[in-house]
């Protein structure tokens, strides 16, 4: 268990707040109708895609086999914060959920990561062969962007950002797999300049599609993006401190790997108690870059502080 919120364990600030608003966050915002919608329009994109019947077995174990569907929430709510309708932005954030399982099943190949677990059951190399899931995560990508076309407003916004975001995300893993890093720069700013591009490039790209979809002016997709790429720092910090404080089988992944193998992540720059010191000001920052933001902005930081305090 994570000390930070055992019963014997100093309670940090904040964290109490945390724990509440994770709660409400799971009966207001990842509400079952809109979980519905999203798988929904997941399985609709993949049952319409002609792939052969092997190929689309894999996809769908890939992107059908369960998960928080965070990255499609975030886009919904954000456009619901700027004033549009859940289906403004259903397309764009499918997009981005195709793009996060693409990258996940060529994370987990043996060349990279080489996982065999994800989400409690073989990842789909294990599943389907090394060849099938190279190929599976290729329809995924493709896949994501018919979806994101099908955006109904600022189709083309989309796309763009989508695939923007897309390359960031892989530079950000060649970063964190084979390096290239400014010889000059420190541990800090080397794991600053992979968490932006690996992990939070998806999630404020996420957040900056549902704000477009959803209609944004200019001063809110400024907030909104800044609030995503806030938010996409602290998940990550979060994910890191998981993987030192959680099980396998409680977070539903292999854990500790990072560690063994070197690579740079807070924990190991910051140290654990710094750590949560650094999840704690980011939780601060993402709150106040919705201040101008009236209540249909309170999904996205009720998500804010169920994100920080998440356990898995």
């Amino acid at each position: 268990m994570d000390r930070s919120i055992s019963e014997d364990a100093p309670t940090p600030r904040g964290t109490l707040h945390r724990m509440a608003g994770a709660t409400a966050c799971e009966q207001d915002v990842f509400t079952p109708e809109l979980l519905g919608s999203i798988e929904g329009e997941l399985e609709r994109h993949v049952d319409g895609a002609a792939y052969a019947p092997n190929l689309q077995a894999a996809v769908r174990h890939a992107l059908l086999g369960g998960g928080k569907r965070l990255r499609p929430v975030l886009s919904v709510r954000c456009a619901q914060a700027v004033g549009g309708a859940v289906s403004d932005a259903l397309a764009a954030g499918a997009a981005v959920e195709m793009v996060h399982a693409f990258s996940l099943v060529h994370d987990d190949l043996p060349a990279l990561d080489n996982d065999r677990m994800r989400r409690g059951r073989p990842t789909v190399h294990v599943a389907f062969g090394e060849a099938m899931a190279i190929l599976a995560g290729d329809a995924l990508l493709a896949l994501a962007f018919q979806s994101a076309s099908a955006t109904p407003r600022h189709a083309d916004a989309v796309v763009r950002s989508i695939a923007c975001a897309t390359a960031q995300m892989i530079n950000g893993q060649v970063l964190d797999t084979l390096g290239g890093h400014a010889a000059e720069s420190s541990p800090l700013q080397r794991l600053h300049s992979i968490h932006t591009q690996k992990t939070g490039a998806l999630i404020r790209c996420a957040s900056t599609v549902g704000a477009i979809a959803g209609g944004a002016n200019k001063t809110q997709l400024e907030s909104i993006t800044r609030w995503g790429e806030t938010i996409g720092l602290m998940f990550q910090a979060v994910d890191d401190l998981l993987d030192v404080t959680q099980s396998a089988e409680h977070v539903g992944k292999a854990v500790g790997k990072d560690q063994d193998a070197g690579k740079l992540t807070y924990p190991a720059v910051l140290g654990i108690d710094a750590t949560r010191a650094e999840i704690d000001r980011l939780r601060g920052c993402a709150v106040e870059s919705l201040a101008k933001f009236g209540a249909p902005a309170d999904p996205l930081r009720l998500l804010t502080e169920y994100l920080a305090g998440r356990t898995r």
